[in-house]
């Protein structure tokens, strides 16, 4: 049961834009890459967020036709200089505790100029397990450190090293990376490859762009114009092989995902976006 949880966490990391998200072909033209599957852009210049920039998403989780409001998601960007810092905090609501109990939070620092991650932190609290995860990424000379313990304490006594592949990101720097791509100029069923660190794994990910969809309700907000986006999961015990994920981002400059949703091997889940605060260019078409 604890994997569906955390799923429930994860399903507004992962579907708001962390596996990946089409590419125009004005953008890979620009950045002297082709059109093919091992192509990826490793440097974007960022207009799509700013300083102070806060969303929440509400987490539904549906078992036999009920949706179940389980908990939220809440992502913050300061700025520190020459990096952002990227934080999101996943709780699960009071009402729901009584069944499992969800704290985590993760953190990443990025490189303004490239957005790529130079620090990550994880600190995940859900139940009775308890984990504390720090990597280090140099990623000029393609080689990482890795801290992982039970506690702060325990994970910093065994730092290990890695190789890594160019370009890597982490869960947080793939979603606001990817919201810089300019998805207006986009083909429907393009796809961008991006490859994310997590659980000391990389995990090579595409996700298709499926068009844009005009006047599309979403709960709470109201009716928007659309990007349709189906990221690639990782199947195993949560997700099947077939499992099709959708992301319904902003049209605008921002590209925020407003709705994300997704069916796993027991019911589906669902992330809606409720808050919002320092968005560099709204919400409205």
């Amino acid at each position: 049961m604890r994997r569906h949880t955390y799923i429930l966490f994860c399903a507004a990391l992962v579907l708001t834009g962390l596996v990946g998200t089409s590419v125009a072909q004005n953008v890979l033209t620009k950045a002297g890459l082709d059109e093919e599957k091992e192509a990826r852009i490793c440097e974007l210049e960022n207009s799509a967020f700013g300083a102070d920039e806060r969303i929440v998403y509400k987490l539904y989780y549906n078992l036999n036709f009920i949706w179940i409001a389980a908990g939220e998601v809440e992502f913050r960007v300061q700025d520190v200089g020459d990096q952002y810092k990227l934080s999101a905090l996943g709780t699960t609501y009071g009402s729901y505790e009584w069944f499992f109990k969800v704290r985590d939070y993760y953190e990443s620092y990025i490189d303004k100029e490239t957005l790529l991650p130079v620090l990550t932190i994880r600190e995940i609290e859900e139940g009775n397990y308890t984990l504390y995860e720090r990597v280090e990424y140099d990623q000029e000379t393609g080689l990482g450190i890795g801290y992982r313990g039970k506690s702060k304490e325990e994970a910093m006594e065994r730092p290990g090293e890695f190789s890594m592949e160019y370009c890597l990101h982490d869960v947080l720097s793939a979603i606001y990376f990817m919201r810089n791509l300019n998805l207006e100029a986009a083909t429907p069923n393009s796809t961008y490859p991006v490859t994310v660190f997590m659980d000391r794994k990389e995990y090579p990910l595409d996700v298709r762009y499926l068009g844009k969809e005009e006047g599309k309700k979403i709960r709470g907000l109201g009716k928007f114009d659309v990007y349709e986006l189906a990221p690639e999961v990782v199947a195993g015990d949560v997700f099947s092989e077939d499992s099709e994920m959708r992301v319904w981002a902003s049209t605008t400059n921002s590209c925020v995902p407003l709705q994300i949703e997704s069916p796993i091997s027991v019911g589906t889940i669902k992330a809606v976006l409720i808050e919002h605060q320092g968005l560099i260019h709204g919400l409205n078409n």
